[in-house]
């Protein structure tokens, strides 16, 4: 609804504007609480190869390629989504037909204590190829690699993930190495290719 489709009596009172429900989006969204999906809309759905009714009350696990994933993203997650922050990221999701895709995720929760309780995401499929080449890198080095390129230092990307800032940096020394990478800028670049 645009400002001209509404009434005086609406702009004077927002309460009274139409509110827009999540089947009315555009965009793939979905209501969950305890990463159970609770709603979603039809662009959901369609993204990820079932009918709206098949994911109502089921877990997202079905939509990540390993369960690994989809334990280790909560863990992300539950640590950078509490207090009503909008939070993203950006992670391989699976389709019914077990083809995966990139997928940038963004969420908010309603809760402020517990960040799973209640929860509103969107996500946008992103046009890169998986890549072959990506099964050489462990999931640990992904998720690594996921957060060095959201602009991370490796302390924040240690706390985040609960492992020790050496460890962040043995991994990224390693891929480095490995892929005679000379800095966090070409290891950024080289991942960005992958994906």
């Amino acid at each position: 609804m645009t400002a001209a489709a509404l009434s005086s009596s609406d702009i004077a009172n927002p309460e009274s504007a139409k509110r827009f429900w999540l089947a009315d989006l555009p965009v793939p969204m979905v209501y969950a609480t305890y990463r159970i999906i609770r709603d979603c809309n039809v662009e959901f759905a369609k993204e990820f190869g079932y009918e709206r009714d098949e994911l109502i009350d089921q877990s997202f696990s079905r939509l990540y390629p390993k369960i690994r994933d989809f334990v280790r993203t909560g863990e992300m997650w539950r640590t950078n989504f509490a207090g009503g922050k909008v939070y993203y990221d950006e992670r391989l999701m699976r389709r019914r037909d077990g083809t995966s895709f990139w997928c940038r995720v963004r969420g908010r929760s309603r809760n402020q204590a517990d960040p799973f309780a209640e929860a509103l995401y969107c996500f946008e499929p992103m046009s890169r190829t998986v890549a072959a080449t990506t099964s050489l890198i462990s999931d640990r080095q992904k998720q690594v690699l996921t957060l060095v390129s959201q602009g991370k230092t490796n302390a924040q990307i240690a706390q985040e993930i609960g492992l020790s800032k050496r460890t962040i940096e043995a991994h990224r020394a390693r891929l480095m190495r490995a892929y005679g990478l000379r800095n966090s800028a070409e290891l950024i670049a080289w991942f960005a290719a992958l994906r």
